[in-house]
C-alpha cells in the first residue's frame, strides 16, 4: 500500500485548506484564530493537554481544530509527534490539514518538523490492501514555519517524509498475511526495494545456505513447503566513518513447529514475527535519501516454522555457521536459531558493532509490557546509543542484564547448549544463546515482542503492526560511532 500523505512546508495557510490545526498549550494565549477564550474552551472540556482535540464548526471557510500541544517551552519531539496524530485523527478523511504546529512549539524547527511529519502520516496510516473496495483517502499536510524557522521545517519536512515512509512499509509487510508473504516473495520485495534505494543486494537460497553451513536457518525451515532465504543488504557510502551490521528475524509464520502454538489471538499474530527483518530493510532502504556516513551491512534470516514430517525434532541437533551446535529442546524458541547464522556471518565482516532486532520472547513481553522492547548486549557504550537513539525516535526500550551466570541454564549433554533455558529469565537466557554467535563485536539485542503490535490506536501508533524499530535503527545508523571495545 502507498503512503497517501504528502507533506509540504510552507510560509503561510494555503487558502483552499479544509482543515487548520490550531495549537493551543496549556499556558499562554489562546490563539484568536480559534474565535474561543480559555473559559470556553476550558468549559468544552478542552485545557491544552498533549494529544487532546477540539473540532470549532465553522458555516464558512475551513474547519478549525484545537490541538493540545501541552506546555509549549518544554514541548519534546515525542510531544509534537503526538499532538500531529491526534490532528490526523481528528482530521480524517479531510484532503487538506495545514497547522502552525511548528511554529508554536521551542524545539528546533528541524527536530519540530521531522516529528509532526511522523506523527501525522504513521497516525493516518491503514492497512487496506485486501478490503474490498476500501481505500485510504489521499491528504495533504502543509505544516506553516515561518523567519528564521522556515529553513528548519523545510530539513525536517524532508527527513520526517523519509523516515515515517520506511515505518509505513515496515507496518504494511508485518500485516501482510503468510500467503502473501512467503521467504521467497519477502526476498523479491528486499531486491525492489534495495534497486530504488541504491542498496547491494544478495540473494541465497537452501542450497547456497546449507553450502555455507547455516544450519540454524535450515533446521528452522525443514518443516517447510516454502524455501528459506537469506537476504544481504549493503549500504557503502563514500568515506564511510563506521559499519555496522543490522540482522533481523524473518519468520513469515510461526506456527511453533512440532511445540504447535495454542490457536489464539496471538497465534493469529505470527504473521508478524518478521517484524525485525522488516524494521532492517525498511530502515535500510532510508540511508542513501538521508545520507547516512556509516557503511551499514543487513542480513534477514527469512523462513516459516511448520510442523510436519520433516520439521526439526526436540532432542534434534543443528550446526551453525559458526560450528557451533545446539540441541532443540523447543521448536518455538525458532527465532535465536536463524538469528544465530546472522549473527555469525555479521561477526565475519569484521563490523565496528552489531544489533538484532527480533519479535523473540513471551518473556520479554512479560516483564517490559507492550510498549517497551528490550535491550541486551555485550557492550555498554553501544548499549547506549541505541537506547539513545530510542528516545529520539520515541520508540522506548530498557536494558536487561545479559547475567552470565544464567548461561549454565543453555547446557546440554550432547551439543555446546540447548536453544532454551527453562521457565525463567527467557529473555536474558534467549540474549545469552545469541551472545554465543558475537564474537569480540559490540553487540546488542532488541527483543520487540511486545510491542511489535496494538490493539487499537494509540497516538502516532495505529492499530495492527507497529513498524516499532525501524525509526530506531535509521537513528542508529545516522548517529553511530565506533564503540571502544
Amino acid at each position: 500500500m502507498a503512503n497517501n500523505v504528502t507533506v509540504e512546508s510552507v510560509r503561510s495557510i494555503p487558502k483552499t485548506v479544509e482543515v487548520i490545526g490550531v495549537p493551543v498549550g496549556t499556558t499562554g494565549a489562546v490563539p484568536r484564530q480559534l474565535g474561543l477564550s480559555r473559559a470556553a474552551l476550558t468549559a468544552h472540556g478542552f485545557d491544552g493537554k498533549v494529544g487532546q482535540t477540539l473540532t470549532v464548526p465553522s458555516s464558512s471557510g475551513p474547519t478549525v481544530i484545537a490541538v493540545g500541544i501541552g506546555d509549549p517551552r518544554k514541548a519534546t519531539a515525542a510531544t509534537v509527534r503526538r499532538s500531529a496524530a491526534a490532528l490526523a485523527r481528528a482530521a480524517s478523511r479531510r484532503a487538506s490539514v495545514a497547522t502552525t504546529l511548528v511554529d508554536s512549539v521551542s524545539l528546533d524547527a528541524r527536530s519540530a518538523a521531522q516529528a509532526a511529519v511522523e506523527g501525522f502520516v504513521l497516525a493516518s496510516y491503514r492497512y487496506t490492501d485486501l478490503k474490498s473496495g476500501v481505500e485510504n483517502p489521499a491528504v495533504t499536510l502543509s505544516l506553516v514555519a515561518t523567519g528564521s524557522r522556515a529553513k528548519g521545517c523545510d530539513a525536517g519536512v524532508e527527513r520526517g517524509r523519509t523516515t515515517s515512509a520506511a515505518a509505513w512499509t515496515a507496518r504494511d509487510l508485518a500485516n501482510t498475511p503468510p500467503a502473501y508473504l512467503t521467504a521467497r516473495m519477502l526476498a523479491d520485495r528486499a531486491v525492489a526495494m534495495a534497486k530504488e534505494s541504491g542498496l547491494e543486494v544478495e540473494v541465497f537460497d537452501n542450497d547456497k545456505l546449507a553450502v555455507m553451513g547455516c544450519g540454524g536457518l535450515l533446521g528452522v525451515n525443514r518443516g517447510s513447503t516454502e524455501p528459506a532465504r537469506m537476504v544481504k543488504l549493503t549500504y557503502s557510502p563514500a568515506g564511510a566513518t563506521g559499519h555496522l551490521v543490522m540482522v533481523g528475524k524473518g519468520i513469515t509464520y510461526d506456527s511453533g513447529g512440532i511445540s504447535l502454538k495454542p490457536s489464539d489471538a496471538s497465534h493469529a499474530n505470527m504473521k508478524m514475527d518478521m517484524s525485525g527483518a522488516a524494521a532492517v530493510l525498511s530502515a535500510m532502504s532510508a540511508l542513501k535519501a538521508l545520507r547516512c556516513r556509516t557503511k551499514v551491512t543487513g542480513y534477514l534470516m527469512c523462513t516459516d516454522n511448520r510442523p510436519s514430517g520433516s520439521a526439526v525434532a526436540m532432542g534434534d541437533v543443528l550446526t551453525f555457521r559458526n560450528g557451533k551446535t545446539a540441541e532443540i529442546h523447543n521448536t518455538d524458541a525458532e527465532g535465536r536459531l536463524v538469528l544465530a547464522d546472522g549473527l555469525s556471518l555479521g561477526v565475519e565482516t569484521k563490523p565496528d558493532a552489531m544489533v538484532d532486532i527480533a519479535t523473540l520472547t513471551g518473556a520479554c513481553m512479560a516483564a517490559l509490557g507492550t510498549k517497551i522492547a528490550g535491550v541486551l548486549g555485550t557492550n555498554d557504550a553501544f548499549i547506549d546509543q541505541v537506547k539513545n537513539s530510542a528516545g529520539r525516535a520515541d520508540e522506548p526500550v530498557w536494558q536487561l542484564p545479559l547475567e552470565r551466570d544464567y548461561r549454565r541454564l543453555l547446557d546440554s549433554n550432547v551439543a555446546d547448549m540447548r536453544n532454551i533455558g527453562g521457565p525463567y529469565a527467557g529473555a536474558i537466557t534467549a540474549a545469552l544463546f545469541l551472545a554465543e554467535f558475537t564474537g569480540d563485536v559490540p553487540w546488542a539485542h532488541l527483543d520487540i515482542a511486545g510491542p511489535m503490535s496494538v490493539d487499537g490506536d494509540d497516538g502516532w501508533l495505529s492499530r495492527g503492526a507497529t513498524g516499532f524499530g525501524t525509526r530506531l535503527l535509521i537513528d542508529l545508523a545516522l548517529n553511530f560511532t565506533k564503540p571502544k571495545r
